[in-house]
């Protein structure tokens, strides 16, 4: 097992820890030759992104927004003036950077006092997890706890310290010195002082960890590399990050896979990877880990999972087309020595090179600094990106199979199978999608907006976490059950040439009042000699009088039922898919259901269809085919 804390004892690395003035990872505002030397596109980008914010009216943030979390579930009234806020600083601090004409730094000022004058930098979505007593507000008179947000805020007040204190200083010198007080208060701190912030993994033991670890963990380290003068506070902060990260690493399974999906791996593995850079730099290259199997495999699951341009793989709450941070996975890739994660990082380059740098101003100075000093080196990359036929990840059982080779031609299948207690859990054992040249027919839903009730005791209220509302069988009227130990049996992965299949038992996870006594489900790509994809599925049940179920089939496309047990899918009037089912075994209908939250309407449209096939003659035993073809 791996152990960043055993690589060197505390007397090693206090040797070649680098102190606050050796350490200097990227140039600040007064090392020219290095940012007038940056491309002329992406300089009139950046400059283009500060400019915005001129004459900013910057978004006030009010204590009754903060309250309405717990008073009605919101968090979207405080939560976005809150990011406008910090993406405006960043903006403005890095066109000043670039421009160095001081045009920016009157609106970076206010920004930056602006926000140090919050009460709080932990939103009041997170506030109850550091917060007992009246969360609904914060408490201004006990030591801050530290959530994901506050963590960046921390990290962006630290880059404005290391980038901009001499021409903050020119202005008044008292604005880097609130920046230095706040950080200290706000996060240097209580990071030392505090064990209870459940993402450190050191107090609550048996609790799970996921993204928040690394992600916290790398804001907080990169403020003490760039701001703390104290050797020994220096020191103490490096290895309770790599307790954290020890933590965070002992429960990851080996095939590196992310049961939060693609859309959490930008702040898993690669936060994950933004701490190991930190560590290494400042180590002067000590701490390397890269060679460890466990390292590059977490690295390589973001290109298993992808499917095409910017589909990936969605399980859990993970939106179904992301964008993943170019240089970060090429960065990665080029550590583990992996080629063809360095060449997802430059496709994606390539992709967003189209559209102009629009992603940037999303950045952190953790990520965007490297971005733009990387620039030139990955647009000037031509590696081809591959993709797997097959793949298997046991850790998180999650499989997929491609008809060839290439991401837009033929039939794509990815099934799960894990339990339902994984973090950003949905109830979707046995679970499986399918695309069609590239682009998704039968689909996984994702998730709505963040409420309250999604990380509450309710959240299996939400339809999209159901198993009804994904491709499952709802059983004598129960779906499944979220715990972890309602999870699949038996599962087993198999591939030749021709064909994969992962096939498992999912009775267990549902309740013992659905009285299923089995149920074996398998699905299967075969290419040889014409692609299809099955759906092959056996049952028992305890008693012959209670043997209701109903098959479950969610897609973005129109389906059109025919009357010979054959569905068509269609996606802008052209047929995608064709499904076949036996028309003397089941009854077909389609469901249309509308779509109200914003972010599903930004994924699918304003509907999605539900296809729902029903018995016409149940038995306590019995067994069905589904076949899925191109035309």
């Amino acid at each position: 097992m791996i152990s960043l804390s055993d690589l060197l004892t505390a007397e090693e690395l206090g040797e070649c820890l680098l102190t606050k003035a050796a350490y200097r990872p990227f140039p600040d505002i007064e090392q020219r030759s290095e940012w007038d030397a940056l491309p002329e596109e992406l300089r009139l980008s950046v400059i283009a992104e500060g400019e915005k914010y001129l004459d900013y009216s910057w978004p006030i943030l009010t204590a009754t927004m903060y309250m309405e979390f717990l008073n009605n579930g919101n968090r979207t009234r405080y939560d976005g003036p809150y990011h406008l806020r910090r993406r405006a600083v960043t903006s403005l601090a890095l066109a000043e950077c670039v421009e160095n004409k001081g045009r920016f730094l009157n609106d970076l000022i206010n920004g930056i006092w602006q926000i140090s004058e919050e009460s709080c930098w932990v939103i009041s979505a997170h506030n109850r997890m550091f917060q007992h007593e009246h969360p609904g507000l914060p408490d201004t008179e006990s030591q801050p706890g530290i959530d994901l947000f506050a963590a960046e805020t921390g990290n962006l007040f630290a880059w404005l310290h290391y980038l901009l204190k001499p021409a903050l200083d020119q202005m008044n010198p008292l604005i880097d010195r609130r920046i230095v007080a706040e950080l200290r208060h706000r996060i240097l701190d209580p990071y030392l002082d505090r064990d209870d912030c459940w993402w450190m993994g050191i107090k609550e033991r048996d609790k799970r960890l996921n993204n928040w670890t690394p992600w916290c963990t790398s804001n907080c380290l990169n403020a003490f590399l760039l701001t703390e003068e104290d050797d020994g506070r220096r020191l103490q902060a490096v290895r309770k990050a790599m307790k954290s990260l020890d933590r965070f690493l002992s429960m990851h399974p080996a095939d590196g896979g992310c049961d939060e999906g693609p859309g959490y791996w930008n702040k898993a593995g690669g936060s994950l990877f933004d701490c190991l850079e930190l560590l290494y730099t400042a180590s002067k290259g000590a701490l390397n880990v890269y060679g460890e199997p466990l390292i590059q495999n977490i690295g390589r699951y973001i290109y298993k999972v992808h499917i095409h341009d910017r589909y990936f793989l969605n399980f859990a709450d993970g939106p179904h087309r992301i964008t993943v941070e170019e240089d970060i996975v090429y960065r990665y890739g080029k550590r583990i020595g992996d080629d063809n994660m360095m060449a997802l990082g430059t496709a994606v380059h390539q992709m967003l090179r189209t559209e102009g740098w629009k992603n940037m101003k999303f950045l952190s100075f953790l990520r965007v600094l490297p971005a733009l000093f990387d620039y030139s080196a990955i647009e000037n990359e031509n590696r081809p990106l591959t993709f797997q036929r097959d793949m298997w990840m046991d850790g998180i059982q999650v499989m997929a199979a491609r008809e060839t080779e290439s991401s837009d031609r033929g039939l794509y299948l990815a099934m799960k199978g894990g339990h339902n207690l994984e973090s950003h859990n949905h109830n979707d054992v046995g679970h499986f999608v399918v695309y069609a040249d590239g682009l998704p027919v039968l689909i996984d839903i994702g998730v709505e907006e963040y409420t309250a009730k999604t990380f509450s005791a309710q959240r299996y209220e939400i339809w999209t976490m159901q198993s009804g509302y994904h491709n499952l069988p709802t059983i004598n009227g129960f779906m499944q059950q979220d715990g972890s130990m309602y999870r699949a049996a038996e599962a087993q992965y198999e591939v030749t040439g021709q064909s994969s299949q992962l096939s498992m038992n999912i009775a267990s996870a549902y309740l013992p009042e659905a009285g299923i006594r089995s149920w074996i489900r398998c699905c299967r790509l075969t290419r040889s000699p014409h692609a299809v994809i099955e759906l092959e599925e056996s049952y028992a049940f305890d008693d012959a009088q209670a043997c209701q179920f109903t098959m479950n089939f969610m897609t973005c496309c129109q389906p059109e039922v025919t009357a010979n047990g054959l569905i068509v899918f269609r996606r802008n009037d052209q047929e995608a898919l064709q499904m076949e089912y036996a028309a003397e075994q089941f009854i077909a209908s389609v469901e249309s259901i509308q779509i109200e939250d914003k972010k599903l309407r930004n994924s699918w449209g304003d509907r999605l269809q539900r296809i729902v096939l029903t018995p016409k003659d149940p038995k306590q035993e019995g067994s069905h085919i589904i076949r899925f073809r191109q035309a």
